[in-house]
């Protein structure tokens, strides 16, 4: 007679979270929050999205400029033109 216990109940991993909405109420609610900009040219901005318009023309504040994951400089206030821009990413929970 087999004493081993039966095997726990496989419990299905969670789902991912949701996320809905438009990129704009993604953008809507990012400003005033730490942000990461991605260029086309691979260098990242990270700081706190000040204002930004239609064209994608951002600014920020308190700016670190990153290359290849290092700080290279500091910038307190930073404007970057849209046509540069390949994604704008939440630095922090929203």
């Amino acid at each position: 007679m087999d004493d081993t216990p039966p095997p726990p109940e496989a419990t299905p991993p969670p789902p991912p979270p949701t996320t809905s909405g438009s990129p704009t109420d993604f953008l809507k609610n990012v400003v005033g929050k730490r942000v990461v900009v991605r260029l086309t040219s691979g260098v990242d901005y990270r700081g706190v999205l000040s204002c930004l318009d239609g064209y994608m023309n951002i600014a920020l504040e308190q700016t670190e400029e990153h290359v290849n994951g290092i700080v290279t400089n500091r910038y307190g206030d930073a404007f970057i033109r849209g046509n540069n821009v390949l994604y704008i990413s939440a630095a922090e929970p929203l």
